[in-house]
């Protein structure tokens, strides 16, 4: 084992691609070489973060384990095709998954956030807490104003707010993620938040 280790990871050691995870490039690596195994330790790695992006974006738990499941398959088929000098392979997953999730919706999105917090003038907020599908249905009062507001985005806006909001990625990886500039994943992510904030502040002052 010690000799695998030695010969598998210090090239990666030595001159890693500037996205490169150590531990992730040699599951890779190993997954190529035809090991069972690392397609079991790269899945149980990112399975988890791949799911809660699936059900903050599908609300619907069979839809978003299905979507977690092609996301796996497709990312495997085409392991090869990665490229660590481009993006993190976390990047790279969670642009495959999207993609699915765009051919796989069938409800709307459902994140949830402070009230108080997104009408704050030019505040960008973070909220970690995903709820689970039998959360939505007990729902407040402020978070369904909340979600009325997020209905009322388009579908380009509504995806930027949740990757930039609920998942915390920078604009350069929303980029890579969604397939465009990081200039217009800014753009895109000061018009949802204007437009949320402005919907949020009108039903206050009702």
């Amino acid at each position: 084992m010690s000799n695998f280790s030695e010969q598998t990871l210090q090239p990666w050691q030595v001159d890693l691609p500037t996205y490169a995870d150590p531990q992730s490039q040699a599951l890779i690596q190993r997954c190529l070489a035809g090991e069972e195994s690392a397609y079991v330790a790269l899945y149980n790695g990112y399975a988890g973060m791949i799911y809660r992006l699936c059900i903050s974006l599908l609300q619907h738990r069979e839809d978003a384990e299905e979507v977690l499941q092609d996301s796996f398959e497709y990312a495997f088929r085409r392991l090869d095709q990665y490229d660590a000098s481009k993006s993190a392979f976390k990047t790279w997953l969670y642009r495959i998954a999207v993609s699915r999730c765009h051919n796989k919706r069938r409800r709307k999105w459902l994140p949830t956030f402070s009230l108080s917090q997104l009408i704050q003038q030019g505040q960008d907020v973070t909220d970690s807490d995903t709820p689970t599908p039998a959360e939505t249905m007990q729902l407040t009062e402020k978070q369904q104003v909340v979600w009325a507001a997020i209905q009322n985005l388009s579908g380009k806006l509504r995806e930027t707010a949740v990757l930039r909001y609920y998942e915390g990625f920078t604009f350069v990886e929303i980029g890579h993620i969604l397939g465009i500039p990081t200039k217009t994943a800014e753009s895109r992510m000061r018009l949802a938040h204007n437009a949320l904030r402005k919907a949020l502040a009108e039903q206050i002052e009702r």
